[in-house]
């Protein structure tokens, strides 16, 4: 098999495999801020800034983990994440580096990417749409 014939073949997957681990990390969040798991001595209350980006982590985090109404979901995502780091994160520091922002920035552009680039095969939607 070419090179091309396995990208092609490959980067659709691997577009799914990008949105399930990072829907994932990002869920784990959430159910760290407010089901305590994993465990943390951080106390969220769930309504503050904090705890509502808890509720996005969560529902978002899940909806992209299955990969449900990815694009809305992603662009939540994207500028939750994008906040954060602007709000929390720049304030400290103008390297992300040095201010712990390099996730916020991350997550920021992948969510981004998703928006645009969709789910990948292995997704409710694209099972909602016979692909």
């Amino acid at each position: 098999m070419d090179t091309q014939a396995l990208q092609k073949e490959w980067a659709p997957r691997l577009l799914s495999v990008l949105r399930i681990v990072s829907g994932f990390i990002f869920m784990l969040h959430g159910t760290q801020k407010h089901l305590g798991f994993p465990p943390s001595d951080r106390v969220v209350e769930l309504f503050s800034m904090s705890g509502m980006a808890g509720v996005i982590e969560l529902i978002c985090g899940i909806l992209l983990l299955i990969g449900f109404q990815t694009r809305a979901a992603a662009f939540l995502a994207s500028g939750t994440m994008a906040f954060a780091y602007w709000l929390a994160h720049a304030p400290q520091s103008l390297y992300p580096v040095n201010n712990g922002g390099d996730a916020a920035i991350l997550y920021c552009f992948v969510f981004l990417y998703l928006v645009f680039a969709g789910p990948g095969p292995w997704s409710l939607d694209a099972m909602r749409k016979g692909a």
